[in-house]
């Protein structure tokens, strides 16, 4: 059982002790840290924060003690109840809000919850930002509201149909092309948010969806992260339905990757690749991911004349670099797509329908589609940390013994060889050190992996 606390919130496991997990009083605690925060950055008579959940177990629970804790600090707060990451994003530029937070603890298994802070901009906190909230849990400096001036709760249950209505309303979004191709997808939900959010968006577009654990109860099917070994049942379905493609998102909907009509994936990689052709063949400019995506985005972004820059992991490090080169469009290898024109957020919703516009405009099924893109191969693979290990040690070691590779430490330590990289970073989100790599085969991206482990193991 673990409670990570870091400056992109806090995350731990549900029940335990106090400062060990993620308890009741944890939760009230950086709730109320946070608050703490909000009403810092600006002088006002009342404070707004948008508070929404994906549907994990302890998501209502939690909710309810995160918006108490705002209310006693005499801080309005907008509950949009079950809801996506993206959803709560955007919900907090239209309220006018002065913050947000997201309880989802995203691709992690259900005992697993979190607080995900947000600014008035509807972006996750910087650096910064997030040590200022770890120092005034350190140093306890809360006060709380007198009761007269408690805050109050709204509950506003419209975000999810707003969100989806500003996706129609974008340029790129080929609405009639999307409806005379009249497709069917299957939709794995995995038993939250999106397995109400995706079909809506899908029957607005005309698509026809076929639902698969699209029941919101937080009870996950199956692990929650969209990776090929996890979603058998979405890839049998597509092809028992003669579905065009099938759609996977995580518990909180910031995550997307698609399984072609074949029912084979078509590689989370290739979800921000595939989406990003179709905005630079129609909008010239430049992208960005983070330094453990594909190098196919940057072979994609000089295709379409644009240029491609890397950033540390982690949306927020992405978010800054896209705003500083004036990026189209930009995210994550793992799936997440960022969208200028919509928000600087992770969003599944924006990225099918920007996917399903690309496939309608091209004519073209999804395998073909991905034979068009390069091919790289990527292999993701972890190490658990054990007490008392010292992760930043380890790295410095492995950096000097790559010295000659002129290693990239701006995040971890990531050594570009001649067809093929790796990347070693202890991750934000879980007590493990990730080994990323890419490849010309699936076989070498895995032997690079597994050499690295085993170089590491000996350190260890």
């Amino acid at each position: 059982m673990t409670l990570i606390k870091s400056i992109s919130g806090i995350r731990g496991t549900i029940g335990g002790k106090q400062g060990e997990n993620l308890t009741p009083i944890d939760a009230v605690l950086y709730a109320s840290a946070y608050g703490a925060w909000v009403q810092s950055q600006r002088e006002k008579e009342q404070h707004r924060v948008v508070v929404g959940r994906d549907a994990r177990i302890s998501g209502a629970m939690v909710q309810q003690l995160v918006m108490n804790t705002l209310v006693g600090m005499g801080i309005h707060v907008i509950d949009v109840g079950l809801s996506t990451t993206p959803t709560v994003e955007m919900a907090v530029t239209m309220e006018h809000a002065d913050g947000g937070i997201i309880l989802t603890a995203s691709h992690n298994p259900k005992q697993w919850n979190a607080l995900k802070l947000l600014n008035n901009k509807g972006e996750f906190l910087n650096a910064a930002e997030g040590q200022k909230i770890l120092d005034i849990v350190d140093k306890g400096a809360v006060t709380f509201a007198e009761v007269d001036a408690l805050g109050k709760i709204t509950i506003n249950d419209a975000y999810i149909d707003l969100h989806i209505d500003e996706i129609l309303d974008l340029p790129l979004v080929n609405v009639e092309a999307i409806k005379k191709a009249n497709f069917k997808v299957v939709v794995d939900g995995v038993n939250s948010t999106g397995g109400i959010a995706v079909p809506l968006l899908l029957e607005a577009l005309g698509v026809h969806p076929v639902k698969l654990y699209c029941d919101p109860t937080g009870h996950f099917p199956h692990n929650p992260e969209p990776l090929k070994e996890h979603l058998g049942d979405l890839m049998k379905m597509v092809v028992d339905e003669h579905a065009d493609f099938g759609i996977v998102v995580d518990p909180d909907v910031d995550r997307l990757a698609f399984v072609d009509q074949k029912g084979e994936m078509f590689g989370e990689e290739y979800t921000l690749v595939a989406v990003a052709d179709y905005v630079l063949s129609h909008t010239n400019g430049n992208t960005v991911s983070n330094m453990s995506s594909s190098r196919a985005l940057r072979d994609i972004t000089e295709k379409h004349g644009g240029t491609y820059t890397a950033s540390a992991v982690g949306e927020v490090n992405v978010v800054h670099e896209m705003k500083d080169t004036n990026a189209v469009i930009g995210g994550e290898g793992n799936g997440g797509i960022i969208y200028p024109e919509l928000h600087y957020g992770r969003d599944s919703l924006v990225g099918i329908a920007l996917f399903l516009s690309h496939l309608a405009e091209l004519k073209m099924d999804v395998s073909a589609l991905r034979a068009s893109y390069p091919t790289y191969f990527m292999s993701k693979k972890k190490i658990q940390l054990t007490p008392g290990l010292d992760v930043d040690s380890l790295l410095e070691k492995m950096t000097t013994k790559y010295a000659s590779e002129n290693p990239n430490t701006i995040d971890g330590v990531k050594i570009d060889f001649e067809d093929s990289w790796v990347h070693l970073r202890k991750s934000n989100t879980e007590p493990i050190i990730r080994i990323y790599t890419e490849a010309p085969s699936q076989a070498a991206a895995d032997s690079l992996a597994d050499r690295f482990i085993g170089e590491i193991e000996g350190i260890i």
